[in-house]
């Protein structure tokens, strides 16, 4: 392995920070979950976990927090995500690659509006206040 310099390292941990700030939930209202379980994984979860961190940075958008978890559970959606944002319903997406990654952020938590062709799971609409 080559060595670093000085500077690079220091960019190097720049890079870090302003990527590990994305995973604080302090002060942060809207959680955005990627599965990232085997299966997951193996679908794309990581192409997605990346569409969503550049998409959130891209638009300046401070009060979100990204998370991983393991396997949901719906394997045949992989990869899947849960959204959570204040005033919405919790809404899990499946099939979810790196287009849809950037049009969830943009569609449900930019403008509020799901992404109805990728829902996997929301509450009822009666429950739904």
């Amino acid at each position: 392995m080559a060595k670093m310099t000085l500077e690079e390292l220091r960019k190097l941990r720049s890079s870090q920070k302003s990527e590990m700030s994305r995973r604080d939930v302090d002060g942060k209202e809207i959680h955005i979950i990627v599965g990232m379980g085997t299966c997951g994984i193996a679908a794309g979860a990581k192409d997605a976990l990346d569409s969503f961190l550049e998409t959130i940075e891209k638009n300046n958008l401070n009060n979100i927090v990204v998370k991983q978890t393991g396997c949901m559970g719906l394997c045949y959606a992989e990869p899947t995500v849960d959204v959570k944002v204040p005033g919405m319903p919790d809404t899990i997406y499946g099939h979810v690659d790196a287009a849809v990654a950037k049009e969830i952020v943009e569609s449900h938590v930019m403008k509020k509006n799901l992404v109805d062709n990728h829902i996997v799971d929301k509450p009822a609409g009666d429950i739904i206040k």
